[in-house]
């Protein structure tokens, strides 16, 4: 019994421990010096000459300036206005619309009596505006019949292709990311057909996206998941202008679509097998992944190996994928990372 007292507070005390450890990551860190306008700065009249261009269009537009201020952490000067409906669209580039969202939200929207969420609005090409980040909000307006939406317009359309960071009303999975992407750079490669891809890091996030997302325009079932963790060791950003560097990772997103053909075929006959984990597909990516087990040192940006050449090995493993080779713990341990 003596044993046992004793062991009690040594959990409790480990338990304290990981707690304490816990709180350290999570805590914030907030800065000692204050940036930004003061409140007098903030203050502008919507006739100034950054904006009174965007005034006269607004008016034009059917809509109405409700005032102007400076954003008060870069400067920068905005509208705020009342926009007919029609007269916004989202940008061309945008994920696609989930008629599931848009009815939820515009329920609550009802349900509150209140539309509060100003749309950000940009000037769109060719004339009207474009919201990179109000798809949903304005399909449910749409779905409300409202006439006028208020929003926040910048004469900065460089808005438009800051998307990804934009958009906060629905959180993106890797398919709404990579579409959005690849969107966002066939757009790009229009109106700059001589930036290059590196000029857009940001933007795009990260490169392995628009990878994924040409494979996705092809086919919007593919399990772009499995292929992510191998493709962010070996795909980074090109040097080389948009419409070079897009033409390229379209050979990347068929050579990809041919290799999970193959592994199509092989989670098949592991299923016969009795291999009916979820987690089939991963374990067999993972399988042929050439730098499954390279780890990156502190600094490391070049890639373990070169993107051609990483999909020529990944082809040639997943022809000679040996099915006798698989284990039933090997796949659960591929379950309990996942999982994880």
């Amino acid at each position: 019994m003596a044993a046992r007292k004793k062991a009690a507070p040594r959990k409790k005390t480990a338990r304290k421990k990981t707690t304490r450890k816990a709180s350290a990551r999570k805590k914030l860190t907030v800065r000692k010096e204050k940036r930004g306008l003061e409140a007098a700065e903030v203050v502008v009249s919507p006739g100034i000459p950054e904006l009174a261009s965007l005034s006269e269009e607004v008016a034009a537009a059917g809509g109405a300036v409700i005032g102007a201020y400076r954003e008060p952490f870069s400067g920068r000067p905005l509208l705020l206005a009342s926009l007919p409906r029609e007269a916004i669209e989202p940008t061309p580039f945008q994920r696609d619309l989930s008629p599931t969202h848009t009815k939820r939200l515009a329920t609550k929207i009802e349900e509150s009596g209140s539309f509060l969420d100003p749309l950000i609005v940009v000037r769109g090409d060719g004339g009207g505006f474009w919201t990179p980040n109000g798809r949903h909000r304005l399909a449910a307006a749409k779905v409300l019949g409202l006439k006028q939406i208020t929003a926040l317009i910048s004469p900065d359309e460089e808005l438009a292709f800051k998307i990804l960071a934009l958009n906060t009303e629905k959180a993106h999975n890797l398919k709404d990311r990579s579409l959005e992407a690849i969107r966002m750079a066939r757009a790009l490669a229009e109106r700059r057909p001589r930036a290059k891809e590196t000029d857009y890091a940001n933007e795009f996030e990260a490169p392995e996206l628009l990878t994924l997302g040409l494979v996705y325009l092809e086919n919007g079932r593919f399990a772009g998941g499995a292929y992510s963790p191998f493709l962010k060791k070996v795909d980074r950003f090109s040097s080389r202008t948009l419409p070079t560097s897009l033409r390229e990772r379209e050979g990347y997103a068929s050579r990809l679509q041919t290799i999970d053909v193959r592994v199509k075929e092989i989670v098949g006959e592991l299923k016969k097998r009795g291999f009916n984990t979820p987690y089939v597909r991963n374990y067999v990516v993972a399988r042929i992944n050439p730098v499954r087990f390279h780890r990156a040192k502190k600094g490391e940006t070049a890639p373990p190996m070169e993107i051609g050449a990483a999909l020529t090995r990944m082809t040639a493993s997943a022809r000679k994928f040996d099915l006798g080779s698989v284990r039933e713990r090997d796949l659960a341990l591929v379950a309990a990372v996942s999982s994880e």
